[in-house]
């Protein structure tokens, strides 16, 4: 049975990086009929931002990436947040203690903080020299009768190749050399990620850890850690960086936006979803657009690739530009009512909105440029001087009289009625090009450009269309 965790820590909300991380999990659960588990690590109380839980689950739950365990809902293996595991963490690290896997550092931050850069001075690898491994335990005692802080330290192999099977990467082999005893247990109780994740991951049964490729450096750690608990470890699956188009890591300005900061600025979750799919995968078909229930059926670890993923924000914009036009109708329409709010825009009546849309996301990319597009229609801006000055002109009024007299006051006027009604002016006043359009745009949507005039028409009625002709002549005198 395949079970699978996103362990995020509320540090911070959710990012591309952990957005990525999270749908990986997500779509290898659903592709295998697994379990998929979010469980919060929360155990660096230093750096926690109070709203970031709930963050974290709101915008899981707008993109419909769904966790059949976790906070909330609840789970057999819970609970689910590792601040109220604290006691299974302790009973495991005495274990390592008693068995001579772990000891305990007295050793204060100023003196970690000499040791450290003697060693830069010397050019060594900066790592805990192990002083306080050689305490007796008399010594330790009088330590701790006097109430000295201090850590638990995982006392790591000193000469020990380790060896493990990554699903992308394939056979990876690690010194131990190049690894620290690191603290386990801090000085205030609380566990360190190494410890608290791979006592969770085997007591909740996690089949395959899948994480980024920031935390290889750490497997010797975790493995050694499973040893000395006489643990099977999982299967281990590091995903790739992900990178700007320059191939340099991705930015901090760019990683630290907030996925929900996406969602608001306009973008679909469709689009979002495909896109951070696409970022370290690829179809066997190498085809680009899925559904979220086409990408669970598609999903297999084995086409997650070895190299960096760009983060090309052009893709997204074109990703979303293709499910603005893509979607049915009525939903863009929907997911469009907020936006027009936000711009404290008065939502016109279903059919005009509707229109409106059908129009605008033949030209926009994001949900928010539709409350944008739709002011020429609903709100246009004053005409400049400029444009003032175009419409006083002779030939422009003739225009505007012309469409004045010769429109149906009421009805409707479909496209190929108003095609002929352009032809037929175009060939009484004798005018063409700028000199017989532009008027018509300048006193419609106030600007000297926009859709084709069929759709202004439809969107506005007839009598909305005489309404500005009127306007723009009284502007012209």
């Amino acid at each position: 049975m395949v079970r699978v965790r996103f362990a995020p820590s509320p540090t911070g909300y959710l990012h591309i990086g952990g957005l990525r991380t999270a749908l990986y999990n997500y779509l290898f659960a659903r592709h295998t009929g697994g379990t998929f588990i979010l469980r919060i690590e929360d155990t660096d109380r230093t750096r926690i931002v109070p709203d970031a839980v709930e963050n974290l689950i709101r915008t899981l739950q707008k993109l419909d990436i769904t966790f059949d365990e976790g906070p909330v809902i609840g789970g057999s293996y819970g609970p689910y947040i590792q601040s109220e595991r604290l006691d299974l963490y302790r009973k495991e690290a005495q274990k390592l203690l008693e068995a001579g896997f772990a000891y305990r550092c007295f050793c204060t931050p100023e003196t970690l903080a000499q040791m450290r850069a003697e060693q830069q001075n010397k050019g060594e690898f900066v790592k805990y020299d192990r002083r306080c491994l050689s305490l007796t335990p008399a010594e330790i005692q009088a330590k701790l009768a006097k109430g000295e802080p201090y850590v638990l330290r995982l006392k790591m192999p000193e000469t020990r190749i380790f060896r493990f099977n990554d699903i992308i990467r394939g056979e990876v082999e690690m010194d131990s050399a190049q690894s620290d005893d690191q603290v386990i247990i801090k000085s205030d109780g609380y566990p360190t990620y190494h410890l608290a994740s791979v006592v969770d991951d085997y007591y909740m049964n996690i089949s395959y850890v899948i994480r980024g490729e920031e935390w290889l450096s750490s497997m010797p750690k975790h493995l050694w850690l499973y040893e000395c608990f006489g643990w099977t470890p999982p299967q281990w699956v590091h995903l790739p960086l992900i990178l700007n188009p320059d191939r340099t890591k991705l930015s901090k300005r760019m990683n630290d936006v907030a996925v929900e900061d996406y969602l608001e600025k306009g973008y679909l979750k469709e689009a979002i979803i495909n896109f951070v799919a696409l970022l370290g995968w690829h179809s066997a078909d190498d085809r680009e657009i899925f559904s979220l229930e086409e990408l669970c059926q598609e999903f297999t670890l084995e086409r997650v690739n070895k190299s960096g993923a760009i983060f090309d924000l052009n893709k997204l914009n074109w990703m979303n530009g293709w499910y603005l036009r893509n979607l049915p109708l009525d939903t863009i329409v929907e997911r469009s009512k907020p936006y027009f709010e936000k711009e404290n825009l008065t939502i016109p009546d279903f059919d005009k909105l509707t229109k409106i849309v059908a129009t605008a996301r033949e030209r926009c990319t994001l949900l928010s440029d539709l409350a944008q597009y739709s002011k020429m229609f609903l709100c246009p801006q004053p005409l400049n001087i400029e444009y003032q000055d175009f419409l006083k002109k002779e030939d422009s009024r003739k225009v505007l009289f012309w469409f004045q007299k010769n429109l149906p006051q009421e009805g409707d006027v479909d496209a190929e009625r108003l095609n002929q009604l352009v032809q037929q002016g175009i060939s009484d006043l004798g005018l063409k090009g700028k000199a017989f359009y532009k008027p018509l745009y300048l006193a419609l949507l106030h600007q000297d450009h926009g859709p084709e005039l069929p759709a202004i028409f439809s969107i506005l009625g007839l009598k909305e269309v005489h309404n500005r002709i009127q306007e723009a002549l009284q502007l012209s005198l």
